[in-house]
């Protein structure tokens, strides 16, 4: 039960983003494996890995856990990195190998391609909201300790 997530995680969006990350990642992986284009199966074996990692950093609060790392910005870089890296690959799979398992590997890559380009909006959306609202916080706390050194340098007479 400890290794399971919770229902409300699977349930959420980002919940059901990573895993279909995960499986497509998985599914792409195979069919890489089974192919002449065993060379891409690397990009997928990772992807799937990170997806895991992060599937269950969340459904167990690994992220409130440990402050240090800023989980955001994390998930946006892996998303728009995986997101590349299986457009490519997708692209030399289909135009470059005649095998069906190269080709079903791309049809694969471009539906994670699309699924990881949908994640990193989502997820950009929400660091463009916190970024705003942290700057906002920033720039009151600036003008606060800026009216506290004015005030101290005030000369008495």
């Amino acid at each position: 039960r400890t290794l399971l997530p919770s229902r409300e995680f699977l349930c959420s969006r980002k919940g059901q983003l990573l895993l279909a990350e995960s499986v497509l990642s998985f599914i792409t992986f195979i069919c890489y494996i089974a192919s002449s284009a065993a060379a891409f199966m690397m990009a997928p074996l990772i992807e799937f890995l990170l997806a895991l990692f992060l599937f269950f950093a969340y459904s167990s609060k690994l992220n409130e856990k440990f402050k240090g790392i800023y989980w955001p910005l994390t998930d946006f870089l892996r998303c728009v990195t995986a997101a590349i890296i299986y457009f490519a690959i997708s692209i030399a799979a289909v135009s470059k190998y005649s095998d069906g398992a190269s080709k079903a590997a791309g049809v694969f890559g471009f539906i994670a391609t699309i699924v990881f380009a949908v994640d990193f909006y989502i997820t950009f959306n929400d660091l463009v909201t916190f970024l705003k609202q942290g700057g906002s916080e920033n720039a009151t706390e600036a003008q606060k300790s800026e009216g506290n050194s004015v005030d101290h340098n005030i000369p008495t007479g």
